[in-house]
């Protein structure tokens, strides 16, 4: 049996009647949502995994080093997905087949009969064929790429940058057609409609406009004032956008008559990251903070629960916590717990990492650098990894390249996971 062509064919079309739910399971914040043609559900998580859902029951794709960004089915049965391990995978039957890797994290994919394109950090696109071809990169913005997207034919992609342009290739011979546009701020997010000749996108400074493609003049302007724009999707139909920002809401624009038609604070804190539309428009999907992808039918948007309210600990006050629980809150505590059990975060637990050989918990894969390491955890190797960085003290690891420079900050934070993390009476 094809493990994952027989999940997939189990999945649910999730629409109307299925009102307002959630999936969870993840143990990071939800950066990618991708839905298939027939309504099947994919999430990319900060805990460096892919979710395909059964109903509400996950089967886990594990493959990738580091946070998940990106996500798009290539049919019912293959996916690709890409993060900020700068590699793009291929799942087909639950295995993960590398595409190939860029030189810096990836933001977006796009995906085009059998070619996919990656928008990374690198400042390129990649171009990679399911066939086995040798990749293209497209070379020519000057700062890190966001988005991408192709036209219906495949032979054009439209890409979006950190250089505040959009750009416009040719597929075939990897050339810059043309510069679309030149915006002040970075672009973070578009949304391509070739059949009505419109292409509309989103910046760093919150600017949602919309471009004639034949004449490059601008159609509509939905500019608020909130920031940045982080995530957009358009409903199959095309007749619905909507946008997701940094202040946490969801807007809906009605991209038929030019309006907008629903504005939802989705979220009491942090950001909305991810967007999708339901394979017949009835719901938005959104990824943010939480541990979970939230899923509200679109009729009824503003009438339902905002995602969690529950503060994550690095948002808490910082006036309300120890100099050293606010180091970790800030640091550590999106990708570690003080608990046992690893709960699919990025990080293994700290649950008695005093005294602990490194790379030895059970239930988390570690990468091979830590594997069969002869570090053991303690103060002086705690201390070590802040003051040098991860990338300079276990380079090759998962960890996220991150420095505490101050030396008291680095005490204080090992004061307080020794205690924190020790269990029984001795946890605060």
């Amino acid at each position: 049996m094809r493990l994952l062509a027989f999940a997939l064919a189990c999945l649910p079309s999730f629409g109307m009647a299925d009102g307002f739910f959630t999936l969870k399971g993840h143990g990071g914040p939800v950066m990618g949502v991708a839905v298939s043609p027939t309504g099947q559900i994919a999430t990319a998580s900060f805990d460096n995994t892919v979710g395909l859902w059964d109903g509400t029951t996950p089967v886990w794709l594990e493959g990738h080093e580091a946070a998940v960004k990106a996500v798009r089915f290539v049919d019912d049965t293959r996916l690709v997905s890409a993060g900020d391990d700068f590699r793009v995978l291929l799942w087909d039957d639950g295995v993960a087949r590398e595409l190939g890797a860029h030189q810096g994290k990836v933001m977006a994919l796009a995906v085009s009969g059998t070619r996919v394109a990656s928008a990374s950090w690198d400042g390129t696109i990649g171009l990679w064929s399911l066939g086995g071809a040798d990749p293209i990169f497209l070379e020519g913005h000057t700062a890190g790429v966001n988005d991408v997207a192709f036209s219906a034919d495949g032979t054009l992609l439209y890409s979006a940058s950190t250089d505040g342009t959009l750009r416009v290739w040719d597929v075939a011979t990897g050339e810059a057609k043309r510069l679309l546009l030149r915006h002040g701020f970075g672009i973070n997010q578009l949304v391509l409609n070739e059949a009505e000749g419109w292409l509309a996108y989103g910046a760093v400074d919150g600017v949602t406009r919309v471009l004639d493609l034949a004449t490059d003049a601008q159609v509509a302007d939905f500019t608020l004032d909130r920031r940045p724009v982080l995530a957009m999707a358009a409903n199959p139909e095309m007749s619905r956008i909507a946008v997701g920002d940094g202040e946490g809401f969801i807007m809906v624009i009605d991209s038929v008559e030019w309006r907008i038609a629903r504005d939802y604070r989705a979220t009491a804190q942090g950001p909305v990251w991810a967007l999708s539309f339901s394979a017949d428009g009835a719901n938005i999907h959104a990824g943010g903070l939480d541990d979970a992808m939230y899923s509200w039918p679109l009729e009824t948007l503003t009438e339902h629960g905002q995602m969690t309210t529950e503060t994550r600990e690095f948002l808490k006050d910082p006036d309300e916590m120890s100099n050293g629980e606010r180091q970790f809150a800030r640091k550590c505590s999106i990708c570690h717990t003080l608990t046992p059990g690893s709960a699919r975060r990025a990080g293994p637990t700290l649950y008695k990492v005093f005294g602990r050989p490194a790379g030895t918990v059970a239930d988390y894969s570690y990468s091979d650098t830590l594997t069969g390491s002869d570090i053991i955890w303690d103060e002086d190797s705690i201390n070590a990894l802040f003051d040098l960085g991860p990338d300079h003290y276990i380079p090759g690891s998962k960890m996220p390249m991150q420095r505490i420079t101050a030396e008291q900050d680095r005490k204080d934070l090992i004061t307080y996971l020794r205690g924190a993390t020790a269990g029984g009476e001795d946890r605060p």
